[in-house]
Formats: C-alpha cells, structure tokens, sequence
C-alpha cells in the first residue's frame, strides 16, 4: 500500500514539473546533406535517442532510388542546400535549436567530356557565406561537418556519368573551412574520421559500408552530445 501511494506520488510529480516546465525539453537538431546523411542517418538518431529530438531533409524513400540524383532527402549541391533553407524558413514552425549541414560532393562532380565542374569554387563560397547569413538572421546555431573523401581510383571508373577528384575536395573542404572558422562555426571532421576507416570500407564509388555508417554515426553522436549539451539554451 505504502509502496502503491509512493508510485502514485512519483508519477504526479513528473506531471506537475513537466506542466510547471521544470523539465527541460531536448534539444531540437536539424540535419541537411547529402547521400552520406541518409546512409549513417538511421544510426545516428538511434544513437541521439533521448538526448537530442532529431529531425532531417525527408522524403519518401524517392532520394535512395539513386543516391547519385539529389532530390528529396537528398540536400544536394551548396546551391539547392541555399535555395532549400530560403524556403523551409518561411515555415513558422522551423525553427530548430541547431542545423547540422553538409554540402560539397555534388557541388565537385566534373562532366567527364568537357571537365566542367557543377559548382564553381566562388559559387560555392558565396554560398556557404549565404547560408551563414540566413541562419544567424534565424539565430539558428549552425554546425559543419567536413565532406567525406573521394577515392580517384575508386570513383573514376569507366560508365560514369560524372567524375569527383580528391584536389577538388581538398580544396573545397579548405573554402569551407576558412568560412565556417570565420564565423566561428563548429566543424566536425567526419572526413578526417572517414579516411581512418580505410579504402575497404567504400561500397561503390563514394559510398561506406553499413558499418563504416554505424561507426559515423556514433562519431557525429558524440560531438554532438557533448557540444550540445554544453551550449543548448532555451
């Protein structure tokens, strides 16, 4: 009976504080990229469960029907990720306490006749410098994660349809870097983590393994945890 009256006690006074605001809400993160961000996404909001609401650029599966056609989930280059943001923030709703962002491997890809890259190196700059723009207007906190690496060998096969070269993401993982420390914006390294796991764990041309996915999810989980919960206010 004691015991009965002591549960009932607990469980009115989990109601009370959350009707009183005494609990605090998580942490509402937002996630744009591109194939990569599908693939290890189911992991890593696994892995936030609980810690972080997790939330990100959905579709109804039409972005997994060929990764390498960004539609859908799919952010695509820095330009439909720009163009993306501009409409989404006109939804009143929007408004997460943190966007997670991504863009660089469609802006790289380079016609295989005529050289032509998608994205321009300034083009892309002034796009990452954009999208600062338009979320600091929102105060919507922003953090980066560095574009995962391209395997020449790997990746420039013959029947593509499109070539990636590792100088060109060099170089843009660099302007993107300069933008995002100038800003004073968080960068998470996957590419770094990435190239650690080797050149087995890539199942086509730019694409991870399942558990290459699962091990970065659980690195982007834990600098999140820990940053988040370090600079989450509401």
């Amino acid at each position: 009976m004691i015991i009965h009256k002591l549960v009932q006690l607990s469980v009115l006074c989990i109601l009370l504080s959350a009707n009183l605001g005494w609990i605090k809400p998580l942490p509402e993160l937002f996630l744009i990229g591109d194939s990569i961000s599908i693939q290890y996404g189911p992991y890593l909001e696994n892995y936030l469960d609980g810690i972080i609401e997790y939330e990100r650029k959905q579709d109804d599966g039409e972005a997994e029907a060929n990764l390498d056609v960004p539609t859908g989930a799919n952010g695509g280059d820095s330009s439909m990720v720009l163009a993306y943001l501009r409409s989404k923030l006109q939804d009143p709703n929007f408004n997460p306490d943190f966007l997670m962002l991504n863009c660089g491997l469609h802006d790289i890809k380079r016609d295989p006749a005529t050289n032509q890259i998608q994205i321009d190196k300034d083009a892309y700059l002034q796009n990452l410098e954009q999208i600062v723009e338009l979320l600091h207007v929102n105060d919507i906190q922003i953090l980066w994660i560095r574009t995962t690496p391209v395997v020449d060998s790997i990746h420039n096969h013959p029947g593509m349809s499109f070539y990636r070269y590792s100088s060109d993401l060099k170089e843009y993982n660099r302007i993107a870097d300069e933008v995002f420390k100038k800003h004073n914006v968080p960068i998470i390294d996957l590419h770094g983590f990435t190239v650690h796991l080797g050149e087995e764990s890539y199942i086509d041309h730019v694409h991870f393994s399942e558990s290459a996915r699962n091990l970065q999810a659980s690195f982007l989980a834990g600098y999140l945890t820990s940053y988040i919960q370090g600079n989450f206010q509401r």
